[in-house]
């Protein structure tokens, strides 16, 4: 008995009855087939009109009329797994044929599709490997990248890579479809591969745009804010979410029994809250659905699934996954919160992963849009139109701010390191791609040029980071092939562990009841495949099997992250790690792992409140460890040394092993020479002289050296704190060999050594030229205060002008007014050029008058003064003509 024939074609009539893009398929099939080669096209239409239900088997049909083409298939990329298998589904129902045959799915775990596979739905890491291991495609006649508006990591990278396979295979069609008005940018991108095939669509212009028009019907708008914040230092608020839920009731309770409502919340734990709280509020008569990646697959697809006849009605819980690619039958009620889940790196501390933020305003619109693509609808906004504006026009590439190393790993793979001549619709960011590139250095996975090396082709192969794919190959070796798959597929999947207990979610698998059971079961059956086989050729880490089963997960993660092994900080309050990069971290409250001494991170991101107990982290996952497995996982960051410093008047030294950040024991040690010198050195760098400190004698010296450099200039010493830094072997060299060897500052006076810098035989007149007193006619000889030495060195107009502060850079005299009676001519130094600046003090050593004029102050302000001051010092001499009296110290009744 001979199988029935299958049709070659596809019914697009039947398939597209009632879709708006049916009326767009002439337009398509023109672009796509000018003077009969197949070519480029942007799909650019909104959501719901039927692009992913119409376009892949219009590809499929032009490919059957092409000679060669027929048995070449379409691959369709979904950005989710949910999304790619709904398609896939409801293309088959609509085409009457089961699904795995003329319409199938691939999806990391999962495969429904076979030989005879037609159209494949697959997410873009699927299809990332494939290209890997076959450039040419060459099962392909065509890719569809669908929803490239969303500007996921793996899609930007699909299109550079699609775009050079497309310059060696000019009949490899490619479709780019977007929900957003972005498609020009698109076109030209796609467009730029091509090499001539048609008249007029020639090498090097952009591809042809297909528009639909919207298929939305009337939508109505309510804003609902919140009186309370949407999110705090923890993340989005409990009140904030019971609003949420709030708004969600109400506006279900008031629609019919044949409308459902969707619930847009950013992530899984906010869509157990408002799922939870919903079904409180609404009793019996309605269903609560949570969509979200961490649910079964089941789950997911009777979430987006249409209901039953005489069904309850409905209420989906749901994150950004049915934002765009999906259509929820019966939906016409839509509550968003306004608020989604985006990649960030934060480079300083080593950590990288999904932050709360407000959703563009594109995406606000496609969720509101999901209300009206069967009819009227209504979305109920929970949050002000101010908030809205305020929100960002479009999504944020997630190669601008995601952790690159995957990325540049399949780069590296495709032989465009970094991205190098590769056009993508984003650079990225250099600073991001180095780091990246260093780690794959790190691990062995790229040489010195940048190109992949043997061992970065077989990691590019396992379905996770590139530090996990290394630790599954190195920890196969420690801890069995089966343990080390486990780990690797646990941290890999996107389960939220218990209490950051990786060892309980890797418990809770293990009994297949988990909705991911199945799933990571797939997982670790592939990677322990990867692992027996690549494995052997793999130079291993040498790291020693851990004592326990249930540190055996912990061993691989640290192999994977050796920067975030974590050693508890002791102490009161909230369990605080340390890790060996450097950031500190909280575990979340009532956490398993609390008290245990030292762990794997797998997982810490930004965080505030209780559970970061202050140290604005928090560690997600993470597995305990031994501190041998620590130090052999991490053996990179090892160090033992001689840590000496300069401080409290004397060199110390301490005997510090380190794990990166981490201290694993220090204890006092003598230093040697060479490490006193280096400590002071570095104390002296830091602090300045200061640190030995200045006496006085060897301030005021240093400030008459520094006066007679600013008037003089050479042979006089630059004494400014950069300058005697520049220069300390010069002048300091014994007493800094003083201070290495143990000695305190209080042994070491600067004045000696800054004679060493006197200029010969200049230095025989430095009494003369800046005297260290100046003898006044009372007979007192009287310090001379001379100006602070400048803070920069010379040439530094900033400098000069901080020593000609409030006394203009003179040197200043501060003496009774009546010890300089008869003193006419102001004395000057330099050699004439200073004039000195007389402070004139009351008996009570107060300040009375200033001036570098002597003569005009006695026949001037004198008399003012006198007047002023003989009634309040009577004992002290007050004569009205101070030209002729004696110069005293004295009181009246003693001259």
């Amino acid at each position: 008995m001979t199988s029935p024939r299958i049709p070659l074609t596809f019914d697009l009539a039947a398939i597209g009855t009632g879709l708006a893009f049916a009326d767009s398929l002439d337009d398509l099939t023109a672009a796509l087939r000018p003077g009969g080669a197949a070519g480029t096209a942007v799909v650019q239409a909104p959501p719901g009109t039927g692009k992913t239900t119409l376009v892949p088997p219009l590809l499929a049909n032009l490919l059957a009329a092409t000679p060669g083409q027929g048995q070449r298939r379409v691959v369709v990329t979904q950005p989710r797994r949910v999304a790619a298998r709904a398609a896939a589904r409801r293309l088959a129902a609509l085409d009457g044929s089961r699904l795995g045959d003329r319409v199938g799915y691939t999806v990391r775990g999962e495969r429904q599709a076979g030989p005879g596979t037609v159209i494949e739905f697959v997410t873009p890491g699927i299809l990332l490997r494939r290209l890997l291991d076959d450039p040419g495609l060459e099962t392909a006649g065509a890719v569809i990248l669908d929803e490239v508006h969303e500007r996921g990591l793996e899609t930007d990278l699909l299109l550079g890579m699609l775009t050079e396979v497309r310059q060696l295979r000019g009949d490899l069609t490619l479709v780019a479809m977007s929900a957003t008005l972005d498609a020009p940018r698109f076109a030209a991108l796609i467009g730029g591969a091509l090499s001539g095939e048609a008249e007029d669509h020639d090498g090097g212009g952009p591809a042809p745009v297909v528009d639909c028009p919207s298929a939305l019907y009337p939508l109505e708008v309510e804003w609902a804010p919140a009186g309370v914040a949407r999110l705090d230092g923890r993340g989005v608020t409990r009140p904030f979410l019971d609003h949420v839920a709030d708004a969600a009731a109400a506006a279900h309770s008031k629609a019919g029994e044949d409308t459902d409502t969707l619930v847009f919340v950013p992530g899984a734990r906010e869509v157990a809250h408002v799922a939870a709280r919903l079904r409180g509020r609404t009793g019996t008569g309605t269903e609560v659905l949570e969509l979200h990646g961490q649910v079964s697959p089941a789950e997911q697809d009777r979430a987006v699934s249409g209901r039953s006849n005489h069904a309850l009605s409905r209420i989906i819980v749901s994150t950004d996954l049915a934002e765009s690619s999906l259509t929820v039958p019966g939906v016409r009620i839509v509550v968003d919160s306004g608020l989604t889940r985006e990649p960030r790196r934060d480079a300083s501390r080593g950590m990288s992963g999904l932050v709360t933020v407000s959703c563009s305003r594109a995406s606000a619109d496609q969720r509101a849009g999901r209300a009206a693509r069967q009819g009227p609808g209504r979305v109920v906004r929970c949050y002000d139109q101010r908030a809205f504006g305020a929100a960002p026009a479009h999504v944020t590439p997630e190669i601008a701010v995601a952790d690159l190393t995957a990325a540049a790993l399949v780069l590296a793979c495709w032989g465009s390191p970094g991205g190098t001549g590769l056009a993508l619709p984003d650079a990225p960011p250099q600073a991001a791609m180095q780091e990246a590139v260093e780690v794959l250095r790190e691990l062995g996975a790229v040489g010195a040029d940048g190109h992949a090396t043997a061992l970065g082709r077989t990691l590019a192969r396992v379905p996770a980071d590139p530090r996990l794919a290394r630790a599954l190959l190195d920890g196969a070796g420690a801890v069995g092939p089966r343990t080390a798959a486990e780990a690797v597929a646990l941290v890999a999947g996107d389960q939220r562990a218990p209490g950051a207990d990786l060892t309980r979610l890797l418990a809770a698998l293990r009994t297949g009841k988990e909705p991911a059971s199945r799933r990571w079961t797939e997982d670790v059956r592939r990677m322990e495949a990867i692992a027996r086989k690549e494995g052997a050729g793999v130079v291993h880490l040498a790291v020693e099997a851990p004592p326990g089963k249930a540190e055996a997960v912990g061993a691989v993660v640290a192999l994977a992250f050796p920067d975030r092994v974590a050693r508890r900080v002791p102490g009161e309050g909230p369990e605080r790690y340390l890790l060996s990069s450097g950031t500190r971290a909280g575990l979340p409250a009532g956490s398993s792992l609390a008290g245990h001494e030292w762990l794997a991170v797998a997982e810490v991101s930004r965080a505030e409140g209780r559970d970061a107990a202050g140290t604005g982290a928090v560690i997600r996952s993470a597995a305990p460890i031994t501190i041998d497995t620590a130090e052999a996982a991490a053996r990179h960051l090892l160090t033992d040394t001689v840590e000496a410093t300069f401080g409290k008047g004397r060199v110390t030294a301490r005997r510090e092993r380190r794990l990166g950040a981490i201290v694993l024991s220090s204890t006092p040690v003598r230093p040697s020479a060479a490490e006193g010198r280096l400590a002071v050195a570095r104390a002296l760098a830091q602090e300045g002289l200061g640190t030995i400190g200045w006496s006085t004698a060897a301030d005021a010296l240093r400030r008459r050296l520094a006066l007679l450099r600013r008037e003089l200039g050479e042979p006089w010493p630059d004494v400014s704190e950069p300058a005697l830094l520049a220069r300390l072997g010069d002048w300091l060299g014994p007493e800094l060999e003083k201070l290495a060897g143990g000695a305190a500052t209080g042994s070491i006076d600067l004045t000696d050594p800054l004679r060493r810098l006197l200029p010969w035989p200049e230095a025989a007149k430095l009494a003369e030229l800046a005297p260290e007193t100046l003898e006044v006619p009372s007979g007192s000889r009287v310090r001379i205060n001379y100006p602070d030495v400048p803070d920069r060195a010379d040439g530094d107009a900033a400098g000069a002008d901080s020593a000609r502060k409030d006394d203009g850079g003179r040197p200043v005299v501060a003496v009774k007014l009546q010890e300089c009676f008869g003193w006419a001519d102001t004395p000057r130094l330099v050699g004439g050029r200073v004039p000195v600046l007389f402070h004139l003090l009351s008996p009570a050593r107060r300040p009375l008058a200033v001036t570098d004029d002597l003569a005009s102050f006695w026949s001037g302000p004198y008399a003012q003064v006198r007047s002023e001051m003989r009634g309040r010092y009577p004992r002290h001499p007050w004569p009205e003509d101070p030209w002729t009296a004696q110069a005293t110290a004295r009181t009246k009744s003693r001259m």
